[in-house]
């Protein structure tokens, strides 16, 4: 007989690699995958799969993730967070590899009644539903609580074996952990800059006032100190932003650096139609308002710009 093979969506956090060691405990074949876009990583995912002897399997799906955080069909949570539609993408992609290369179904470290927006029981069942891989789809934390999967039926996976944890307590996840011989895991929450309410008011504001936000542009809003005059101005709190900010640097732009004095690199960025002129005296404004010492009399300030083609 052939080994079930399944793929499992990995985040590298504590419940999906309880998941994964539930499923290789049943002899299972496991692959973890994870998804990564302008607003998530798989650093966590990497350091987990390899704890575990596992190869993770990477997919990048940042332009389409990017279209789902402007217009998502299920809503938004507190912050910019659209977390049914995100896991239903990835669930989504997931199906279609599982398919094309012969995985007998997909698992998730889900737990019913973990997140309020994502993990309720219609959440659950939406995502099922719409990503058209009904009892193709097995939670194996909360199982018990959830109707019987295709693969539980045909055997292919022991419900007996499976659990009905429930709830945002760990006490249960922890416990497993310790039996399946887990020592090392992330503490919950992060990951996801989408979910930090700050962040998520300047993203919301940039898609208000700019068409066609691209992926530099919402990486770009994670550096320093932000702000939207007649353009978005991006002010580095220390040195290693002031290099990051520098290599987000775009056609357009314009930086501005100290020359001779301890300063912030400061980039501007036109939101409509603006003149060099206009851009060069608001980058400098901001540079020397938040110059701690600036010199006495006229600065030097040296000003970068790559051409629009």
């Amino acid at each position: 007989m052939k080994k079930v093979k399944c793929l499992v969506l990995f985040s590298g956090g504590l419940d999906s690699m309880l998941a994964v060691g539930l499923l290789k405990r049943m002899g299972i074949e496991v692959v973890p995958i994870c998804f990564v876009s302008y607003f998530f990583n798989s650093c966590q995912a990497e350091e987990s799969a390899k704890q575990l002897g596992l190869k993770l399997r990477v997919e990048d799906f940042s332009l389409e993730h990017l279209k789902i955080v402007k217009n998502p069909k299920h809503g938004h949570g507190k912050a910019i967070n659209p977390c049914i539609d995100c896991h239903l993408m990835m669930i989504k992609e997931a199906g279609k590899i599982m398919k094309k290369e012969g995985f007998y179904f997909i698992a998730t470290g889900e737990v019913l009644g973990e997140r309020p927006m994502s993990q309720n029981i219609r959440a659950l069942e939406i995502i099922e539903k719409e990503a058209k891989l009904k009892g193709r789809l097995l939670r194996p934390l909360s199982a018990k609580l959830l109707p019987e999967t295709i693969v539980e039926k045909q055997g292919l996976v022991n419900r007996e074996e499976l659990y009905d944890i429930s709830g945002r307590t760990r006490t249960k996840q922890m416990l497993l952990a310790k039996e399946l011989g887990i020592k090392k895991y992330p503490s919950p929450g992060g990951g996801c800059i989408l979910t930090e309410v700050n962040y998520g008011t300047l993203l919301r504001k940039f898609f208000e006032i700019k068409k066609n936000v691209d992926g530099n542009d919402a990486e770009v809003l994670r550096l320093g100190r932000v702000f939207f005059e007649k353009y978005l101005i991006v002010v580095a709190r220390n040195e290693s932003e002031c290099v990051e900010v520098k290599k987000n640097m775009k056609k357009g732009d314009i930086i501005l650096e100290p020359k001779g004095f301890s300063g912030p690199t400061v980039l501007v960025r036109k939101i409509n139609r603006s003149s060099f002129k206009e851009m060069k005296e608001m980058g400098r404004e901001y540079l020397l308002k938040y110059t701690k010492r600036p010199p006495i009399g006229d600065p030097c300030i040296t000003y970068l710009q790559l051409p629009v083609l």
